[in-house]
């Protein structure tokens, strides 16, 4: 989410650019129909232990980014003996070739544990090409993950590959080398240049003790946008930091994203209803979904002032989410007022749309995020202790306020 979007373009371009340097606990109450029959997933089967949904090509990428090694830097929710990783094109428009891709436990900056990086293959092959809006799964390796470490995610890209795939607001420094394939150096000492985003990675996989995984599909609050870079503050995280390792929790968060809308050439991604199936659906061993998305509908040009077209989206991401055995969570959306195009209006949706998510019974539980971060004084307002300052994102203690509201027994 941005002031306008023209900054939005402007932000998300630059992050995308390679450079060298109510009470918490309080819910509403669940709703008694449409609940569906929940998929049971055994214990030691495979989980997700992190995602970043692909939003966007990287500006000015023609021949993408031949030669470099691209060391990401990705944080994982649950542990377990063997792992997977997912690699993506969504958005590329020539095939795709990987060269060399490696997963290890992080040492200190770039540098892996020694004795943990793993070279990954693909079919037995160690490398693999991937078309033009496709995906790639790696074949397990074994590999003790611990849950609540960071993993390094190393891609080799060997040719000219067209516009490369990532994912803007990382809240992450990871790191890169031009100098050709050095995926399997547990050495750092080859990343001499640092980015900001995730570039090519989209899941990363654990076969152990959790249960299931946990989707959290949203805008920039999901993403993280308003957290301090580097400490895992986004509100996924600290509810993965209550579940302990119970279940992986996945972040589909995607900054300045819609529910109805796509924004083109601003880094938001499809909107959610377009990427339902790639970044819920088709994640394994989902068995929640949370959903908190809306407020750019309502905020962004051009604005949606009728509440019904969101609410309808709402009960179109249940319905699929259903009919594949995934219960659904609503969450309600924050307050903005002090944010920049704040007005009457648009505030009245939003409180048309909450009134909506915690009463309809559409959801199978509510989430009320609203109450939770909401200034007692003026509940049109953020609590200025859970505000980051712009009055729309949250700061990390919001951040951890809003995953004190999940009730986990709802999961």
């Amino acid at each position: 989410m941005r002031r306008f979007l023209a900054v939005s373009a402007a932000l998300l371009a630059g992050l995308g650019i390679l450079t060298t340097s109510g009470s918490a606990n309080q819910v509403s109450a669940d709703s008694q129909s449409a609940i569906p029959v929940v998929a049971e997933h055994a214990v030691g089967g495979w989980v997700g232990t992190w995602a970043a949904a692909p939003a966007s090509a990287v500006a000015n990428t023609p021949d993408g980014y031949p030669g470099f090694s691209i060391r990401n830097v990705v944080h994982t929710s649950a542990g377990g003996g063997r792992a997977r990783v997912h690699l993506s094109n969504a958005f590329g428009a020539t095939p795709l070739t990987f060269g060399h891709v490696t997963v290890a436990v992080q040492g200190t900056g770039p540098d892996a544990v020694p004795g943990t990086l793993r070279s990954l293959t693909f079919g037995g092959a160690p490398s693999v090409v991937v078309p033009a809006g496709g995906e790639a799964l790696s074949d397990p390796v074994s590999l003790r993950v611990p849950a609540d470490v960071n993993l390094l995610v190393t891609t080799y890209v060997p040719t000219k590959s067209g516009p490369v795939t990532y994912h803007p607001a990382a809240s992450q420094t990871s790191y890169f080398t031009r100098a050709g394939d050095f995926a399997g150096s547990e050495s750092g000492a080859p990343y001499t240049e640092q980015t900001s985003v995730w570039h090519y990675v989209s899941g990363v996989d654990v076969q152990g003790s959790a249960e299931a995984s946990i989707v959290t599909l949203g805008d920039s609050i999901t993403d993280g946008v308003g957290s301090v870079a580097g400490t895992n503050h986004r509100w996924p995280d600290y509810l993965a930091d209550r579940l302990h390792g119970r279940f992986g929790v996945l972040n589909a968060g995607i900054s300045a994203n819609r529910l109805l809308l796509d924004v083109p050439g601003s880094g938001a991604g499809q909107n959610a209803l377009s990427r339902f199936d790639r970044d819920v659906l088709s994640v394994g061993g989902v068995r929640t979904l949370i959903v908190l998305e809306g407020i750019n509908d309502i905020q962004q040009n051009p604005h949606q002032t009728d509440p019904n077209a969101i609410t309808s989206a709402y009960r179109q991401l249940v319905t699929q989410a259903h009919a594949r055995g995934i219960r659904v969570l609503g969450g309600t959306l924050t307050p903005f007022k002090g944010w920049g195009v704040y007005d009457e209006t648009l505030e009245a949706t939003r409180t048309a749309v909450n009134t909506f998510i915690r009463t309809s019974g559409v959801f199978d539980g509510v989430v009320d995020f609203d109450a939770a971060v909401r200034d007692p004084a003026d509940p049109l307002r953020m609590l200025p202790a859970y505000d980051s300052g712009d009055h729309l994102h949250p700061g990390d203690a919001g951040y951890e306020r809003m995953a004190a509201a999940v009730r986990l027994d709802r999961l």
